[in-house]
C-alpha cells in the first residue's frame, strides 16, 4: 500500500488533522535514527484498536507514545513505520475518592493528575521524572521506577488494571477497578515496563492514596558512603518507616543545587547539600508535626551512632524542593553533560556498598565523572558524564559500563542501560547481561503480538 493510501485510511479512522506527515513534525517521534512514514492521534480505544488492526493487515510496524520524555529508551526499532501518538486519550474515565480507585487514559499528564488527586486530598505515588511533562501511559510503559517506592512499592503493587490493544488489534484487559480483584491471572503487571510492546494501554485504573499530613526531610553529611550506608541500615532496622530513602554521591547532591536542577524544578535548598566532599543521607517522613518531630530526634540519635558528620531537619519549601529534584535526577543528569549515560543496578540494600564502590572503580578507571543516586530499596542510578561525544568517550564509557554489569551480576544483581546517545545503543549492552528466560519472554510476545508489529526490537531480547 503507498503512502498516500495509508494516510487515507489513518484519516479515515482518526480523522484528517489528526494525521502528521510533514516530515519536520514527524521528527518529534524520532528514536535513534529512524524516523516514521506517519503519526496518528486516536481519540479513543477504539480507533486506537481500528489503527492497529489496520497496522497489521499491512505489517506496518508501531511505537507508541505520550509526550515523548522516554523514547529514549531501550533499544531503537527494527521497523519504524507509524507513530501512535496517545495524548488525546486524555480522560479521567473513572474517580471514586471514597473507594480510592481511579481510571484514567494514557494520554493524561502527571501534573494534571495530581490536580485532580489533590482536590480530594489524595494522591499516586508516581514521583516520575519529567513529571511536567509525563503522561500516565508513558510513565507505566516505561516502567518508571521512583523514590516513593521505598514506601509505597512500584506501579505494579498499585495499577489494578489496564485495558489495551493487542497487536492483532483486539481490546482487551487485565485486573479490574477494585482493590480486591478476583479477575484471575494479573496480565496487566505485565505491560507494566514493557514499553509497548505487548499492547497499546488505553485505560489504567489505580488504587489512590491519602496524602500526608505533612512531610519533613531528614538531612546528614556523611564522610563516606559507608557511613550513609550504615544510617541506612540503622533505620530500616528501626521502627520508623520513611517514604523515602536516598544516598547521594558528592558530585550528585552538587548536580542538584545546579542551575540545570534550579531550571528543571525550582526552588531552594540548604546551602550545606552542596558540599563537594560529603555523601548525603537524606530520608522523607510523613505524618503529624509531633510524628516528624519524634522522627528528628530518633534519626539524630542514629546518625549519631553512625558516625555522620552534620544532620538537620529540612523546612517544608525545601523538603519539596528537594524531593522533586532528586526524582528529576536522570533528566538532570541528561543535560549536565553532551553524552550522559545513566546505569540503572537493582540489588539487595547490602550490596549497595559493593555497586557504589564498584562505580567509583569504573568511572576512575576510565577517566570519567560520575554520579550516583543511591535508593533504600537497592536501586542505585549511576551517571557517567562524559563531557564529549566522541569515539573515545563511547570507549570509555563501554568499558566502565562492562564493569559494572559484570560487578552486578557477580553480586546477584541486574543492571540495565536506560539512557544513553542513541548512536551508542549498538556499542553499549542496554538491556543488560544475556538472560536465560528469553524463550519465555519470547512466548509471551508471540501471545499478545503475534504479527510482531508492537515496536519491534526495542525491549530486552530484540523483542
Amino acid at each position: 500500500m503507498t503512502r498516500a493510501a495509508v494516510a487515507s485510511r489513518l484519516a479515515e479512522i482518526a480523522g484528517a488533522p489528526n494525521v502528521v506527515l510533514d516530515p519536520a513534525q514527524l521528527a518529534a517521534y524520532r528514536i535513534g535514527s529512524q524516523t516514521p512514514s506517519a503519526a496518528v492521534r486516536p481519540a479513543s480505544a477504539q480507533e486506537t484498536a481500528e489503527i492497529v488492526k489496520f497496522a497489521a493487515a499491512e505489517k506496518l510496524a508501531v511505537v507508541p507514545s505520550g509526550a515523548r520524555t522516554k523514547l529514549g529508551m531501550g533499544m531503537p526499532p527494527r521497523q519504524y513505520d507509524l507513530a501512535l501518538d496517545m495524548t488525546r486519550l486524555d480522560r479521567v474515565v473513572a474517580y471514586d475518592p471514597g473507594d480510592l480507585t481511579l481510571g484514567v487514559e494514557p494520554g493524561v499528564t502527571l501534573r494534571r493528575l495530581a490536580g485532580v488527586l489533590a482536590e480530594h486530598r489524595q494522591f499516586l505515588p508516581l514521583a516520575a521524572p519529567f513529571m511536567s511533562q509525563a503522561t500516565i501511559g508513558g510513565t507505566i510503559a516505561s516502567g518508571m521506577e521512583t523514590p516513593l517506592r521505598q514506601f509505597y512499592g512500584t506501579p505494579r503493587d498499585y495499577v489494578l488494571g489496564i485495558e489495551f490493544v493487542t497487536g492483532e488489534g483486539l481490546r482487551a484487559k487485565g485486573g479490574g477497578r477494585v482493590v480486591k480483584n478476583v479477575a484471575g491471572y494479573d496480565l496487566h503487571k505485565l505491560m507494566i515496563g514493557a514499553l509497548g510492546t505487548l499492547g497499546i494501554l488505553t485505560t489504567i485504573n489505580f488504587r489512590t492514596f491519602p496524602l500526608p499530613a505533612a512531610t519533613r526531610i531528614f538531612l546528614a553529611a556523611c564522610g563516606s558512603a559507608e557511613a550513609a550506608l550504615e544510617l541506612r541500615r540503622r533505620v530500616a532496622l528501626s521502627p520508623l518507616r520513611p517514604l523515602t530513602v536516598e544516598i547521594l554521591s558528592p558530585q550528585a547532591a552538587e548536580m542538584l543545587t545546579s542551575n540545570v536542577a534550579a531550571r528543571i524544578e525550582p526552588g531552594a535548598l540548604p546551602p550545606a547539600l552542596a558540599s563537594k566532599a560529603q555523601w548525603v543521607f537524606a530520608a522523607s517522613f510523613a505524618g503529624s508535626e509531633a510524628v516528624i518531630s519524634r522522627c528528628d530526634r530518633e534519626l539524630r540519635r542514629m546518625a549519631e551512632q553512625a558516625a555522620t558528620e552534620s544532620a538537620a531537619l529540612l523546612s517544608a519549601d525545601e523538603t519539596s524542593c528537594l524531593l522533586g529534584r532528586v526524582r528529576e535526577f536522570v533528566p538532570i543528569a541528561l543535560e549536565s553533560s553532551a553524552a550522559t549515560t545513566v546505569v540503572k543496578l537493582s540489588v539487595l540494600p547490602a550490596r549497595m556498598n559493593t555497586m557504589l564502590s564498584a562505580a567509583a572503580k569504573a568511572a576512575d578507571a576510565s577517566e570519567l565523572p560520575w554520579a550516583a543516586v543511591a535508593r533504600g530499596v537497592g536501586v542505585i542510578y549511576v551517571a557517567l558524564l562524559p563531557q564529549a561525544r566522541d569515539d573515545d568517550a563511547r570507549e570509555r564509557v563501554a568499558r566502565a559500563t562492562g564493569h559494572l554489569l559484570a560487578e552486578c551480576a557477580a553480586v546477584g544483581g541486574n543492571a540495565v542501560i536506560p539512557w544513553c546517545p542513541g548512536e551508542w545503543k549498538g556499542a553499549l549492552p542496554v538491556w543488560g547481561l544475556p538472560r536465560r528466560d528469553f524463550a519465555q519472554m519470547q512466548k509471551v510476545k508471540n501471545a499478545f503480538d503475534p504479527p510482531g508489529i508492537l515496536a519491534p526490537g526495542r525491549f530486552a531480547g530484540g523483542f
